[in-house]
């Protein structure tokens, strides 16, 4: 009988070989990957580069002119734009370049920080809430329930009264509900995950709920938590622009794009200007937003991978 190890001999390592070996890629991780699939959408990196100069503009636009947000001169009030005041003068002469850009800081802090505290409270509530029982699972919802049907006006009124008016007003009116949205994401796509075949085999090979929710739940699920995080900083900084436009977000001097839109809208007629310009910037922020979250979910939703 011949011998079979003879037919064979191990292939030999040839320069070529290797040269293959040197060249090809390495795997990338989860997130490299989704960086580079994000790269590929333009118009989610068009999102992203008008939030990047957004930024960039609100840490370095108000010292770009010789002005502060709450100087006035009342002898250079409604000016248009010209190029000493690039986006024209309010009813009291200041400047609305540096104000527009003050104004960024207070809008974009208010929406990213509520975002924040959604994320943190939301992931884990609903996520929690998912990996529980049936009794306690119900218990939890239902007391979301109740607090989404309490308005977040409401809530600010009440929080004006107790604290007083100003930006951490606004965050915890925000944050009291806004994170419901997230746990109730968390929760749906954590309860068709814990349904699949990977799922049940981790269960059935010993690992503990924790480590199948941290592990295995949470990062399949960061598509849509990831939209929803996106969602969130607009959908604040809008609450936070109406607050304000309704006379109960940021006082004066302090100068947000709400505020301005209000003090803007009766001299529309005549100096449109002075709404134009915060009116612009939150529209930009939000299309920005929307943009950059429908390419993150693409780019990082473990089923649209290829």
């Amino acid at each position: 009988m011949t011998d079979q190890a003879s037919l064979y001999e191990p292939l030999k390592r040839s320069d070529q070989i290797e040269k293959v070996e040197e060249e090809s890629p390495v795997s990338d991780d989860y997130w490299r990957s989704g960086w580079r699939r994000l790269k590929s959408n333009r118009m989610a990196m068009a999102g992203f580069w008008m939030l990047i100069v957004l930024l960039f503009m609100a840490l370095v636009g108000p010292f770009l002119t010789p002005y502060t947000y709450y100087e006035t001169h009342l002898n250079l009030k409604n000016l248009s734009p010209s190029t000493r005041f690039w986006f024209g003068t309010d009813e009291l002469g200041r400047d609305l370049f540096t104000r527009v850009w003050w104004g960024a800081r207070i809008s974009l802090f208010v929406g990213i920080m509520a975002s924040i505290v959604d994320l943190i409270i939301g992931v884990f509530f609903g996520a929690l809430a998912a990996s529980v029982g049936k009794k306690t699972e119900e218990i939890m919802m239902r007391v979301a329930d109740i607090l989404y049907s309490i308005p977040y006006l409401l809530v600010v009124i009440l929080l004006m009264v107790v604290i007083g008016s100003g930006i951490t007003t606004i965050i915890i009116a925000l944050t009291i509900t806004g994170w419901i949205s997230m746990a109730r994401i968390t929760r749906g796509q954590i309860l068709q995950l814990k349904e699949l075949d990977f799922i049940k085999a981790a269960q059935s090979m010993g690992a503990s709920r924790m480590r199948v929710l941290f592990s295995h739940l949470i990062p399949n699920a960061m598509g849509s938590i990831i939209v929803t995080v996106t969602l969130t900083v607009p959908t604040a900084i809008f609450a936070e622009a109406f607050l304000s436009f309704l006379g109960l977000g940021v006082q004066a001097p302090i100068a947000s794009w709400g505020t301005m839109a209000s003090d803007g809208l009766p001299a529309l007629r005549y100096y449109p200007w002075r709404l134009f310009f915060p009116a612009a910037f939150i529209s930009i922020t939000m299309l920005s937003f929307n943009m950059l979250g429908d390419g993150l979910r693409d780019a990082y939703d473990p089923r649209l991978r290829l």
